[in-house]
């Protein structure tokens, strides 16, 4: 695991964090989704830029 692969994978686990507690303070629902995409888009590419799918 590379560096920029486990910032991307930390990153995309905040954004879930932070997505539970938006879920929590009923947050407006767009801005939920805008981190939802965030979220799955950090943790997709960092579980793409593992060096197992080579």
């Amino acid at each position: 695991m590379n560096g920029l692969s486990t910032v991307l994978i930390v990153v995309g686990l905040f954004l879930v964090g932070g997505i539970m507690s938006f879920v929590k303070q009923k947050m407006p629902a767009s801005l939920i989704v805008l981190l939802s995409i965030g979220a799955a888009m950090c943790l997709v590419a960092g579980v793409m830029r593992l060096e197992v799918w080579n």
